[in-house]
């Protein structure tokens, strides 16, 4: 029987090739008024007909990528609710190592509907093990990828912080082969790192989940506001810190870091001598004498000891408001000009400081109990304002810049995964992190100078 069936497959994939051959021979010799932008539709359309798409060659049509990427239930991730469910998922984690774990698939071109790949029952098995496939779907020894296991893809996917797109592409192989027992020692880690958190929880607080690219405002114990926040690259890593918000800076000026002023600033205004005139960045020697950037000479040792301010406005790196949380690493908060960078699923951009999503209703938040502030808005009636300002806190928020990589939803169970950005989790996986090029912004805008 197993004769019969290779045989028959041979003998489709046969005619399948001999189709396309006579396909390609009718599109080369089509009239030559069809248009190349026609002509290539149609070879997409006949692909599509004869099935094209199970070689892999066929184009993909990329569509907007629907950010669904917030946590939904109101429960923080500093409480004990999230620990007994962290410590429940560790349970279920502890009887898959125990029962051998799952299948590692192997590497190589893309799987997606409707191709017929011998390594798709043991994708079956893999997403099975891992919850993600229902335990009575049928077809377990099948070899065809169905729209059953490209849902089940896309459910790993959101689980992991992927695209859901149900295909396993380059990028997902790495996150799908972690094995069951880093899993299980990653669930642990996350979970000391939680009860560390949940000692002493503020009654009102800021927390920022780093590779969770995401904030979570807490009143009384109940998240009230979730945002997604950008990070620091990895060679610029947004710290652990507590710290206390104490002020709203309303049209910050910002005084470039050395650090950023060295390594990204100085760099480029030796290619781009005019770019400090464009974005309203005033030069300064250490003394404070402001110098005309044009007659600087940005090769010279001389400018590594110069200082940087940009002017407040549209275009200032923290733009038009930052959070004022002083600590040892001289990170903060604050808004951006670049606000397409939140469109990204994976949002590892910055210098080490977080840019909020929203900020102006998070300040909202943050200023509720100060007088003549409690009524939603009244930042952005400050703003209108047009003008520098501070807010000083007569009530201090306590932020927290965690590094969560994994726990469980309290209300459904259902375990995270996110991607080792930084590699504190161990090595193994940090070599699970992979960027899909499909999701990622032009090389000049997420290298952008900020903080």
């Amino acid at each position: 029987m197993n004769d019969l069936t290779s045989t028959t497959r041979f003998g489709t994939r046969i005619f399948k090739a001999a189709m396309t051959a006579a396909l390609l021979a009718f599109v080369q010799f089509l009239p030559q008024f069809v248009t190349q932008g026609n002509a290539q539709t149609l070879w997409d359309q006949l692909q599509k007909s004869y099935g094209g798409g199970a070689t892999n060659d066929a184009p993909i049509e990329r569509k907007p990528d629907q950010l669904d990427d917030l946590r939904p239930d109101a429960t923080p991730w500093r409480s004990d609710v999230m620990l007994n469910a962290v410590s429940a998922a560790i349970e279920r984690y502890q009887k898959i190592v125990d029962a051998g774990g799952w299948p590692l698939v192997p590497p190589g071109r893309m799987l997606r509907e409707g191709d017929d790949d011998d390594r798709v029952p043991m994708l079956r098995k893999r997403l099975r093990i891992g919850g993600d496939l229902s335990a009575k779907s049928s077809y377990y020894d099948s070899t065809t990828f169905d729209s059953e296991l490209t849902e089940a893809v896309k459910h790993f996917q959101k689980r992991n912080g992927l695209r859901e797109t149900g295909r396993i592409e380059q990028s997902v192989y790495p996150v799908l082969n972690v094995t069951a027992d880093q899993r299980l020692a990653q669930l642990k880690l996350n979970y000391d790192r939680l009860k560390g958190l949940t000692q002493n929880v503020e009654d009102r607080y800021v927390l920022v989940n780093v590779p969770a690219f995401q904030l979570e405002a807490v009143d009384k114990y109940e998240v009230q506001l979730r945002y997604r926040v950008i990070v620091g690259r990895p060679e610029r890593q947004t710290p652990e810190v507590g710290a206390t918000i104490k002020a709203l800076n309303f049209y910050p000026y910002w005084r470039v870091p050395e650090s950023v002023a060295t390594l990204d600033l100085i760099p480029r205004l030796r290619k781009e001598p005019g770019y400090l005139a464009d974005e309203g960045i005033r030069v300064y020697t250490a003394n404070g004498q402001e110098l005309d950037p044009t007659t600087v000479d940005w090769s010279s040792p001389q400018a590594m000891t110069y200082r940087f301010k940009q002017d407040p406005g549209g275009k200032n790196a923290l733009g038009l408001l930052r959070l004022d949380m002083s600590n040892q690493y001289g990170v903060y908060m604050h808004d951006t000009p670049m606000k397409n960078l939140f469109d990204q699923r994976s949002r590892p951009f910055s210098a080490g400081c977080v840019r909020v999503q929203n900020v102006f209703d998070l300040a909202d938040w943050i200023a509720h109990y100060e007088p003549g502030w409690e009524q939603p808005g009244r930042v952005r009636q400050q703003l209108a304002a047009g003008q520098p300002f501070e807010l000083k806190l007569t009530r201090p928020v306590p932020v927290h810049f965690a590094y969560i990589t994994a726990w469980a939803e309290p209300s459904t169970g259902e375990v995270q995964f996110r991607q080792d950005i930084y590699g504190r989790d161990g090595s193994a996986l940090q070599a699970s992190y992979t960027r899909d090029a499909d999701d990622a912004p032009s090389a000049r805008s997420a290298a952008a100078l900020a903080p």
